[in-house]
């Protein structure tokens, strides 16, 4: 919107432009000014957290020179809700990343169905609303399904990260935040996912099994547990005489790594989708190349 706003004033029509192959195109919508002698609009195309938007353009009598106009503008920063139910290690790690500028996004509001969990209490410290979800049986506290959307659309959130949250997503949410919300699993997903599969009763699994790796799995959030679209995964290898606690420990490590290199993805719109509707992270550093 902010490509269009600017480049509204200027182009009348979307063109073609002529930049370096690797770079992805977007064709932008707008209406020009006659006064201003410009008759053809180019695209833009996004690099790292800010957004590269260029014109093409034609003076009046001037129809064989074409002259290339280059603007740089900061992607607006995302503003994102965590929903945790414990410790909330990832969260805090998100939001440290995101204080040390390594995320073009900021953690405005956290969810929490445990009032007084580790999580809600690294937030209160550091100035983060803490709203309580879903509403206590027999008691006023909480917030219904159609509250909680109300209350994260008062904090124009983009996105909503669960860290350890334990609670079934309503479907209110869900449709409220189609593809925007993102969930992180101790296990590489499908294997040992689903209801009653969290914390060390995924490793204690991982490790009856055999299974040769575990790790982290990152995934788009749907009605049920554990089963939306896979966007990134790393391996962690099982050792031969692990506990689940060791497993445990290790995983959390990459947890924290993966979920931080996928927010800032997220944050600076480098999420894309496959025809056949597998999310797919763009490389910052080749647009040509996905992982």
């Amino acid at each position: 919107m902010e490509a269009q706003q600017i480049l509204s004033r200027f182009c009348p029509k979307p063109s073609s432009l002529l930049l370096p192959s690797h770079k992805k195109l977007h064709t932008l919508p707008c209406v020009g000014l006659k006064n201003l002698g410009i008759q053809r609009l180019g695209c833009s195309y996004t690099e790292g957290k800010k957004k590269r938007v260029f014109c093409v353009r034609r003076t009046i009598g001037e129809e064989a020179a074409e002259v290339k106009v280059g603007a740089t503008m900061p992607a607006r920063r995302k503003k994102l809700a965590v929903f945790v139910s414990g410790g909330g290690s990832n969260f805090k790690s998100i939001h440290e990343a995101s204080l040390k500028g390594l995320l073009h996004g900021d953690v405005l509001v956290l969810v929490t169905n445990k009032h007084d969990c580790g999580g809600a209490e690294y937030a209160r410290n550091n100035g983060i609303p803490v709203v309580l979800f879903p509403k206590v049986k027999d008691g006023s506290d909480g917030l219904s399904p159609s509250e909680l959307v109300d209350t994260l659309r008062s904090f124009q959130v983009d996105f909503i990260l669960l860290a350890g949250f334990l609670k079934l997503i309503p479907v209110e949410l869900i449709r409220a935040y189609e593809k925007s919300i993102l969930n992180i699993h101790p296990s590489l997903l499908p294997a040992f996912g689903g209801k009653g599969y969290y914390g060390l009763k995924v490793h204690k699994a991982v490790i009856a099994s055999g299974a040769r790796y575990s790790g982290p799995t990152i995934h788009f959030v749907d009605e049920h547990y554990d089963t939306g679209r896979i966007l990134a995964q790393r391996a962690v290898p099982v050792l031969a005489n692990d506990t689940a606690e060791e497993l445990a420990s290790r995983v959390l490590k990459e947890e924290h790594r993966l979920y931080v290199e996928v927010v800032e993805a997220l944050c600076e719109e480098r999420i894309v989708w496959r025809e056949d509707g597998v999310p797919l992270i763009r490389s910052k550093d080749n647009p040509n190349e996905f992982c």
